[in-house]
């Protein structure tokens, strides 16, 4: 059965990297990211190793961040969390174009994804070991892409063109649906209020529950005083720990 589930998650993650693949971004996006294809040899390592049963609980971010998954091919994928905390350490390949200021260095990337090292630091202090969280828990994203402006700037999925942007929500929205149908969650976390918003409008229908905790972006000054202590006692208070 766990063969089953990674091998129907994977399957999942490959749909949607076609997908995606297909669209075409005009401007304000100038480069995109798809590190389900270029880092597929990690991501499909991390939904074999982590995706292999059902789920009580997912926790859901928006899309990759340029030193996160973009560089890992993990969710939130803080390198030294990836490497050390989970076992995965390998991308093979390079997406065809880069920005010149965002070029994909993988493991040996040495710029520190924020958000990924208070999100995995939070569950190895809680669970101590990667397989003691994912007995219940799993971590996913929305939307698999990452764009970049013209100056390597990062924009987010909200700020594509409204067309586009329905037509690729409708894309995250199917896979979302699938792998809330594959792993069977009680309950879905969105990371801040556009993973929120997104989960409620496909799990509510599908009788899952959804809740919104802080998102670990330093970015956000309420993130930056004790985002930890705010999260953990929100999912207490949830009765998820």
């Amino acid at each position: 059965m766990t063969k089953e589930i990674s091998n129907q998650m994977i399957k999942a993650a490959r749909s949607l990297c076609k997908s995606v693949d297909q669209m075409q971004f005009p401007a304000p996006v100038a480069w995109t990211y798809n590190p389900l294809d270029y880092g597929r040899t990690a991501h499909e390592d991390y939904l074999k190793r982590y995706a292999s049963n059902r789920k009580r609980y997912i926790f859901l971010g928006m899309n990759p961040g340029p030193f996160g998954m973009v560089q890992t091919g993990v969710p939130f994928g803080e390198i030294s969390f990836v490497r050390d905390w989970l076992g995965i350490s390998e991308i093979k390949e390079q997406p065809e174009h880069t920005h010149p200021k965002r070029q994909i260095q993988g493991f040996d990337c040495t710029r520190s994804e924020v958000s990924g090292k208070r999100l995995w630091g939070l569950f190895q202090e809680k669970f101590g070991t990667a397989r003691a969280f994912s007995q219940e828990h799993f971590v996913a994203n929305y939307c698999p892409l990452a764009f970049l402006g013209e100056t390597g700037r990062n924009l987010t999925p909200d700020k594509l063109p409204l067309q586009l942007r329905k037509e690729l929500y409708r894309h995250c929205a199917d896979h979302l649906e699938r792998i809330l149908t594959i792993l069977q969650p009680e309950k879905v976390i969105g990371i801040g209020r556009f993973a929120f918003q997104r989960a409620s409008e496909i799990a509510d229908p599908m009788g899952i529950e959804t809740m919104e905790i802080l998102h670990p972006s330093p970015a956000s000054p309420a993130a930056n005083k004790d985002w930890k202590g705010k999260v953990t006692n929100k999912l207490i208070l949830a009765d998820v720990w």
